[in-house]
């Protein structure tokens, strides 16, 4: 099992991976450009990537041992999720991980800007001493507004309760509220109303800016806006406008809609020539913590799909909950959702004599895996028939179902 982890993975991720049988992992620090990424995926079967690594269908045509890729962030907008389940490459991503760290970064950033300290910073670096108190308060009593109520916006709201806090919220889907927060009439009700608005969406044509020249004139004058969730959510320029003419007292801004590949790359922003704004490079998540907590989490889902075939947490797969193996062998099979696929597998495993002790099917998103127990291993021709079988993305083997 040739494992290939890139972009300095946590060492969190090698206790856990190297439990599969005859597993050789190769770590570099780097994002490697194009040229040399498609010469690394030539026999790689597992890969582990971060939020730099950009992997596209060209890359995955180079790849052809591929298996699994692990996410280890939240994101996975650097994945071409199609491309890769087309190729029959299960994906697997850390939702969870990185929450504490974001939420807690919001809550500092909302004290910060609250306090004036990003321009006060900024003076005092030039000689100057700005000690007053004008346009500077206590977060406690202050409206904090989540925009996107979800992992990371509920665990932001509950540490926002414990300072003193009220908490509203808007999301465009039905959400249970955690501890006292309530949920806003409208995004133009929580954006009047907020002190701190802070975002917490995905990326989808419908989040791509969001928060406009419209929606800022919308917010309450000297709230403070703060984005950690993804770069095309705000009109950069119109933020720069509303900052400058003192409608909000302040932003912090940890993604943008362009980023720099790497350290030998200048940032560009027209936010940088603001005093009252904090610039952070894409560090949301980037806390020994929360990089050892992901490098566990992804690890045991990709564990667990190629030593069992059990799909949890997949991006691009339907979830299947396999459980111990119940025969000899288990074949994983990923095929199109289309009529005759189940039909046509169990006919190629009859004829070779093979009897099912035990089959999961889960089919979603246009995709279908079925996880089989066998009573006996099948041998190369048989595998190759499941393999030939129309509609088929790829056939393997449970790792733990094999000598």
């Amino acid at each position: 099992m040739n494992i290939l982890l890139l972009e300095d993975v946590h060492a969190s991720a090698d206790s856990v991976l190297q439990g599969m049988p005859r597993a050789e992992i190769v770590r570099l620090r780097h994002a490697p450009p194009p040229t040399e990424l498609r010469s690394l995926l030539a026999d790689a079967q597992v890969l582990g990537v971060r939020s730099r690594t950009v992997l596209d269908a060209e890359a995955f045509a180079r790849a052809p041992r591929l298996r699994a890729v692990g996410a280890y962030c939240t994101g996975t907008n650097n994945i071409d999720l199609r491309a890769a389940a087309e190729r029959g490459i299960a994906v697997f991503n850390g939702p969870f991980s990185n929450t504490r760290s974001v939420a807690e970064l919001v809550i500092g950033h909302a004290i910060h800007l609250l306090r004036r300290v990003p321009e006060r910073h900024a003076a005092a670096r030039r000689g100057e001493w700005l000690k007053d108190s004008a346009g500077s308060n206590e977060i406690r009593g202050k409206t904090l507004g989540i925009v996107g109520y979800g992992k990371i916006g509920t665990q932001t709201g509950l540490l926002a309760e414990a300072i003193g806090m009220r908490v509203i919220f808007h999301d465009v889907e039905a959400r249970l509220p955690l501890g006292n927060a309530a949920p806003a009439a409208s995004l133009q009700a929580l954006l009047e109303e907020a002190d701190v608005v802070t975002l917490h969406v995905p990326q989808t044509p419908l989040t791509r800016n969001l928060v406009d020249s419209h929606r800022l004139a919308q917010m309450k004058p000297g709230a403070v806006l703060v984005n950690l969730a993804r770069g095309h959510a705000v009109d950069i320029a119109a933020l720069h406008d509303a900052l400058k003419e003192g409608h909000l007292r302040g932003a912090a801004i940890d993604v943008f809609p362009v980023e720099p590949t790497g350290r030998d790359q200048p940032f560009e922003s027209p936010l940088r020539e603001l005093d009252n704004v904090i610039l952070t490079p894409h560090v949301g998540g980037s806390t020994i913590e929360a990089q050892r907590n992901l490098g566990v989490e992804v690890s045991e889902k990709l564990r667990d799909y190629l030593l069992l075939g059990a799909v949890r947490g997949s991006v691009n797969l339907p979830e299947v909950g396999a459980g111990p193996i119940r025969g000899a062998s288990r074949l994983v099979h990923l095929h199109r959702d289309q009529p005759g696929v189940m039909s046509h597998l169990n006919g190629v495993l009859a004829d070779a004599g093979l009897n099912v002790a035990q089959l999961h099917l889960e089919t979603d998103r246009g995709l279908g895996v079925a996880v089989v127990d066998l009573n006996r291993a099948p041998d190369a021709p048989t595998l190759a028939a499941v393999r030939g079988i129309e509609a088929t993305l790829a056939a393997f083997l449970a790792l733990a179902g094999t000598a």
